[in-house]
């Protein structure tokens, strides 16, 4: 897959480093809001294994409060081009509105990590397509009620596939991502975690982001703060079933576990 200068394979695994601009994200809402901050914690996510920045201006937390085009443009592209001017990194913009994803592929960004895959602004596939950027689609739906959960998690994001393909995105600029925490219960996520294997076949690179997730809090029984063990168990079995991109907001302990499964996992299939 193309992302900016750079080619990633399939394989991996590659962290993505989240950066959110937003004073009420669910677990860092109002730390990087400063863009002095911000760059601290840029270098800080790169020097412990990051291979991408995701830099999002809109918390998409549960009942998180919408902010105008205007404000989340104000929020992200200044950090966008801060960033560009000062590491060479791949970078994405995490929107799912094109006039933001317009002005941050304008500021930099090689990358537009969309929640909605492309079904939420008949604009956004278009706009990508124009800078000839690279795109996420993640899954989600307005209606979360499912007849069979994966083979309509699948069937969504081919939907997906088809609206990128249309507007003329390349297949080399096109990852998915199974939506855990969006549009989903507990269980229903657990099930997604468990079947990652059939989203992978679909034959794109697969990001997963789990990273401080409800789905663990709930099964753990954990604050915000004290989820990063299960995070781990997480991003360990998506790169057992195939994942190649992990988004996480503890960069250093999922790129050692990350890098340990790796090696272990080259290892049986040498033999």
């Amino acid at each position: 897959m193309i992302i900016g200068q750079r080619f990633f394979d399939k394989k991996g695994p590659y962290i993505m480093g989240i950066l959110n601009v937003t004073p009420d994200s669910f677990s860092d809402g109002g730390n990087y809001t400063d863009i002095d901050k911000a760059l601290m914690h840029t270098k800080n996510m790169l020097d412990e294994g990051a291979d991408i920045i995701d830099v999002g201006g809109e918390s998409t937390r549960p009942g998180h409060t919408k902010i105008s085009v205007q404000e989340e443009i104000e929020r992200t592209c200044f950090v966008i081009e801060a960033i560009k001017e000062n590491y060479n990194v791949p970078v994405s913009i995490d929107t799912y509105k094109h006039e933001v994803a317009k002005a941050a592929l304008m500021a930099g960004a090689d990358l537009v990590n969309d929640i909605w895959g492309l079904t939420y602004d008949d604009m956004m596939a278009e706009t990508i397509s124009g800078h000839n950027a690279s795109v996420c689609l993640m899954h989600n739906r307005k209606n979360a009620v499912y007849d069979n959960l994966m083979y309509d998690v699948v069937s969504d994001l081919n939907n997906m596939i088809e609206i990128a393909k249309k507007a003329g995105i390349s297949e080399d600029r096109i990852m998915l991502d199974p939506g855990i925490g969006f549009a989903k219960t507990t269980e229903e996520n657990l099930i997604v975690m468990n079947n990652l294997e059939r989203i992978v076949e679909m034959g794109y690179p697969v990001l997963l982001g789990t990273s401080r997730k409800s789905m663990i809090g709930n099964t753990l029984n954990l604050p915000v703060e004290e989820r990063e063990e299960g995070t781990i168990a997480t991003s360990v079995i998506g790169l057992m079933k195939g994942c190649t991109f992990f988004r996480v907001h503890d960069v250093k302990a999922n790129y050692r576990a990350l890098k340990m499964t790796n090696h272990i996992i080259n290892s049986i299939s040498n033999q």
